[in-house]
């Protein structure tokens, strides 16, 4: 079963670029309060508005709309109201650290849209037992958060040092969708996209955000280029998931352990570096 895919954008055109080439969820990230101190320099920082769930919804005929609101605050049930009423499909709360914050998200947007609970802070990991007994709809690691918030250098070392993996088991236990992270097209990212794909399927997950450099759609032109790439793209990626299909438990198992060493040598390399770019 091919992952669920998630894409970012709040263009009319893209959107109807990524759901015709099968992503399944068009996100709009509403997210800023507190993101610039928690991830300065060269990190994606959306500026979407709550008008741009409005233009994109009707547009969409197989994709669901998921709209990341921002952390739980006293203007938390005005914000997912207004989210809901301009047509999201699913609710994304980010940042989450008690169990009351994840209590008072589900009590707002009260079933009138599905919610996801996008688990990126260690105190969320702390409390995440107790989490999985609430009654919410999808769960989602957000590698990029939760690294920093373990004083990490590389947002992969959570997966090679099984933190991805304990989480992915209790999520399975309590027959949660869920995902994590998100991938680059085959070929790129330090830690090469192939091998995190494998992950995602040894681990059981069904979904994954499609990174900037996936599709960047802010360095080309023109739909006709974004249509180009995205077609390239997924079909690479679609092409590569039906081959593990016949990938065996010990072809896994070799990946994790690959994984492991390339994140070694990642963390090394920007160690040495003095900084978190190479």
């Amino acid at each position: 079963m091919a992952l669920e895919l998630l894409y970012i954008t709040n263009k009319k055109s893209t959107a109807l670029i990524a759901e015709k080439y099968g992503v399944g969820k068009i996100w709009v990230d509403l997210e800023t309060e507190g993101k610039e101190s928690r991830q300065p320099g060269n990190t994606v920082k959306s500026r979407h508005r709550i008008s741009d769930i409005a233009e994109i919804k009707p547009l969409l005929t197989k994709a669901q709309l998921i709209v990341r609101v921002n952390p739980w605050s006293e203007n938390s049930p005005e914000e997912i109201n207004a989210v809901i009423d301009a047509g999201a499909d699913i609710v994304m709360l980010p940042m989450w650290k008690s169990i009351d914050e994840v209590r008072l998200f589900l009590d707002a947007v009260g079933k009138r849209a599905k919610t996801n609970l996008l688990l990126e802070t260690k105190e969320a990991v702390d409390i995440v037992d107790d989490v999985l007994k609430l009654d919410f709809d999808e769960i989602h690691i957000g590698l990029n958060d939760l690294h920093l918030s373990y004083g990490m250098t590389f947002m992969f070392e959570l997966l090679a040092d099984g933190t991805v993996e304990r989480l992915c088991n209790k999520f399975k236990a309590a027959g949660k969708p869920y995902g994590f992270g998100g991938i680059a097209k085959l070929g790129d990212g330090l830690l090469p996209a192939e091998k995190i794909v494998m992950e995602h399927y040894r681990l059981g997950s069904t979904m994954a955000i499609l990174s900037r450099t996936f599709c960047d759609n802010a360095k080309y032109d023109s739909p006709e280029e974004i249509d180009r790439v995205f077609r390239i793209n997924m079909k690479a990626l679609r092409e590569y998931e039906s081959s593990l299909e016949t990938a065996t438990q010990e072809d896994f198992l070799r990946n994790k352990e690959d994984v492991a060493l390339c994140v070694a040598d990642v963390v090394a390399k920007l160690k040495k570096a003095g900084n978190n770019e190479l």
